[in-house]
């Protein structure tokens, strides 16, 4: 009861004058200070347009369609052309092993062709241009020192079989 007391008394004693000056400048800048708003723009007026069907094409027309129908169809054609050509060859060894599963080790140069070695399951194999490496279709284009370029044939986001162009690095250091 006594520290409630004495808390209260404390209290009363912040309430004194020795804030009126503060007091009278907020009350000053109050009434000074008057808000600023914007006027807000008249709304547009919205004129209706009468729909005329006859100042273009339809969009549900049969030939449109068509049209467009047929030139997917000879894309995909094409697309599958692309893959056909590769399914009908006999697959070579290294195509039974993932591209990220093969490692660069060196490179030399015999019999005037460029050759790359890699290391596949802890064995060396020697590839050339031409070979195919992975399980995407992927022949090699070329090799160099450090690199080797191939060409896959995989799929894109929309099922199409499309070329894609991928290297295999040299991994220095590798045991």
């Amino acid at each position: 009861m006594i520290s409630q007391c004495a808390a209260l008394l404390l209290l009363t004693g912040c309430w004194g004058e020795e804030h009126g000056d503060l007091r009278e400048w907020i009350a000053s800048q109050k009434a000074v200070t008057k808000p600023r708003v914007q006027p807000l723009k008249e709304p547009s007026v919205f004129t209706p347009q009468a729909y005329t069907a006859s100042q273009g094409m339809d969009p549900f027309n049969m030939l449109k369609l068509t049209q467009v129908l047929s030139r997917e169809s000879a894309q995909n054609t094409s697309n599958m052309a692309l893959l056909l050509a590769e399914k009908n060859r006999r697959k070579e060894e290294l195509e039974s092993y993932p591209l990220d599963s093969m490692s660069m080790v060196g490179s030399m140069r015999k019999d005037g062709q460029d050759t790359a070695l890699l290391r596949v399951n802890q064995l060396i194999y020697q590839v050339k241009t031409g070979n195919y490496l992975g399980q995407n279709y992927g022949r090699i284009l070329q090799i160099g020192e450090h690199s080797i370029k191939l060409r896959e044939i995989v799929q894109d986001a929309t099922g199409d079989w499309v070329e894609r162009m991928t290297t295999l690095d040299l991994q220095e250091g590798s045991k």
